[in-house]
Order: C-alpha cells, then sequence, then structure tokens
C-alpha cells in the first residue's frame, strides 16, 4: 500500500488518538481552550476570506460550525498534514518499521508548531496561546495532544510497510 495512503488513514487514527488524550488531558484540567465548534468557525471563515479573529471565542456561532470542525479535524489536520511525513519518508528513505514509531512520534511533537504559530494566533489568542482564554496552557496542552497523533502515523505506517 502507498507510503501515502498509510500516512493519511494513520493520521486519521493519530486524531482519534489525539481527542482521546485531550479528554484525558481536561479531566485533570489541562486544556488548549480550542474545541471543536470553534475550529468549525475558523474553517467556515476561511471559506468566506476571514484568515483572523481578534477572538474567535467572540465571534458569532455559525451553521454547520461543529460538522465542519470535525471534518477540518479529520480530513485536513488528521489525514492532511500526515502527508508531510509521507512526504520527508519517502525523501529520506526510510524503510524499517521501527523507524516509523519512532519517526512519527518526533513528527506527532514537531506539528505542535501548527496550533502555536497558525492556529492559535487565527483564533486571535496569540503566539503559542499565551493570550488564550483564562485557564488555558495551549503550550503543553497540544504538545501532550500531539504526541499520540504522530503515534497513530507511525503505528499505522509501521504495520502497512511490514507486510
Amino acid at each position: 500500500m502507498s507510503s501515502f495512503v498509510l500516512a493519511y488513514v494513520g493520521g486519521i487514527v493519530g486524531a482519534v488518538l489525539m481527542d482521546i488524550t485531550e479528554t484525558l488531558a481536561g479531566r485533570v484540567g489541562l486544556t488548549s481552550g480550542v474545541n471543536v465548534a470553534l475550529l468549525g468557525r475558523w474553517a467556515l471563515g476561511l471559506l468566506r476570506g476571514q484568515w483572523a479573529h481578534v477572538d474567535i471565542a467572540c465571534s458569532p456561532a455559525r451553521p454547520g460550525e461543529v460538522r465542519m470542525g470535525w471534518a477540518f479535524h479529520f480530513l485536513i489536520g488528521g489525514g492532511g498534514v500526515a502527508l508531510l511525513y509521507a512526504a520527508f519518508v519517502h525523501a529520506a528513505g526510510f524503510d524499517v518499521p521501527i523507524d516509523h514509531l519512532w519517526g512519527g512520534v518526533i513528527f506527532g511533537a514537531a506539528t505542535s508548531l501548527l496550533p502555536w504559530l497558525l492556529l492559535l494566533p487565527a483564533f486571535g489568542w496569540g503566539w503559542f496561546g499565551q493570550h488564550g482564554p483564562r485557564g488555558t496552557n495551549a503550550l503543553l496542552a497540544s504538545t501532550v495532544a500531539h504526541i499520540p497523533y504522530g503515534l497513530g502515523i507511525g503505528v499505522v505506517m509501521a504495520l502497512g510497510s511490514s507486510h
């Protein structure tokens, strides 16, 4: 099976692992403040040419934002971003499944840069979410959540390439 297909599927698996991790982290008080409705509100805004918000939590809710948030999270954030891992693996020539496990974890940690430098500033919460909602820690919460995301990619890539 193509490494790009494996990475895309792994990204979706990783997004599920990310959601589970975020739920568990939220139970002990660790949260980034990002939720699927806000993600959908942002994605719908992108379709209308609105890149950034003063504070997305204060922006008006949009019809279908929760559905759009889930679609964006899994299809673009999960599967789509994982294609970058497949491109790197292809360029680097990794073939051994164990490389995918560690490579996926490292890639997952590196993808924490996306919310820190792209999503959170576009939400109006500043670099690294420093101006996010009270009681949030986007810097730590996104790192904790993105490592299992990368693990999902690595496991699917390792399993798929071992056959």
